[in-house]
């Protein structure tokens, strides 16, 4: 069946032709099973995320080869036994729009740093009088003169040809400041649409909203409690206790932006928020270590995150929808 509407209606006759069709598992819902999981839902039918199989479980046999029909199969068994219970995001709202525009913006900043790098190599290489001319600049003193350099169309040497290369990659740069500013501009105006409680919060700007936004999706009710909203961020603790020892260890799963994101929260909290630092300062009294204290902190804030969302979604329909 091809990935278009036409298929995918297709492909749903076909399955109606064994008999009704109430559920359907979805390998990838977030990538390239998107367009037909949205398919489905239009058409009433629920859909559940499918994990990827682990290849330790495609058979007995090292040999046994990956194929579509053995998924497919693995994918409906998951969902009749009742294993594939993960509702996938919706991706109809505004955090759909932050997760496009986050993504956008990720691409042009690696893009302005690569920019910043090769200058600074061009710099280094550069003959003897135009190097004494650039010496010492930041690299926002070189893009600004190096921007403005006036060359002909037709480099005629070394030293030409180094500034015809400077300029371009400058203007590059300057091209992306200005896309990733109009890019940050949309980002502020919608995270402060969907959460502005969550902005509000101690140590929470535009960037760290967006990524536990993007996490949560538009339809964040759809994880049944704040203990899998923090699972999802990788800041569950996992027990690792044995006989009398009682302990747990650190949580290398989950999504790690979202981890990034609550750890940076919890480096501002204790530098600049009241009450976490009175927290680090009891918690060192009783022997805790700083590491340990920054997991107990990412705990707390994923609590505090996930019932500002929930607010947010009873408030208001968009983020819900």
């Amino acid at each position: 069946m091809p990935t278009t509407p036409k298929g995918y209606e297709g492909l749903l006759c076909w399955a109606e032709g064994f008999g009704p069709v109430r559920c359907a598992g979805v390998e990838g819902t977030s990538s390239y099973g998107a367009g037909l999981a949205r398919h489905l839902k239009a058409r009433g039918i629920e859909v559940l995320e499918v994990e990827r199989p682990k290849r330790r479980r495609r058979g007995p046999r090292r040999n046994l080869k990956k194929s579509d029909p053995s998924d497919a199969e693995r994918a409906a068994r998951a969902v009749l036994a009742g294993e594939a219970s993960g509702v996938p995001k919706s991706g109809d709202g505004r955090v759909e729009m932050i997760r496009v525009l986050r993504a956008a913006r990720h691409s042009a900043m690696k893009a302005r740093t690569q920019a910043a790098n090769q200058l600074q190599g061009l710099r280094v290489t550069a003959p003897d009088e135009l190097l004494t001319r650039l010496r010492g600049l930041s690299t926002k003193e070189l893009v600004s003169v190096a921007a403005r350099f006036r060359i002909g169309d037709d480099p005629h040497n070394v030293p030409t040809a180094t500034k015809f290369a400077l300029r371009s990659v400058a203007r590059r740069y300057e091209a992306l400041s200005e896309e990733i500013a109009e890019l940050d501009a949309h980002l502020a105006r919608l995270v402060a649409q969907v959460a502005p409680e969550l902005v509000s919060l101690p140590g929470i700007g535009t960037d760290h909203a967006a990524t536990l936004l993007i996490v949560a999706g538009d339809n964040p009710k759809r994880l049944r409690s704040e203990a899998s909203f923090a699972s999802l961020c990788g800041v569950s603790p996992i027990e690792a206790s044995s006989g009398k020892v009682v302990r747990h260890r650190l949580n290398r799963g989950g999504n790690r932006d979202a981890n990034r994101a609550l750890y940076m929260i919890c480096l501002a909290r204790m530098r600049r928020d009241r009450r976490t630092q009175e927290y680090v300062a009891r918690r060192t009294a009783e022997g805790k270590s700083k590491r340990e204290i920054i997991r107990c902190l990412k705990r707390y804030v994923a609590r505090e995150v996930y019932r500002v969302l929930i607010s947010c979604v009873a408030r208001s329909s968009p983020i819900g929808s």
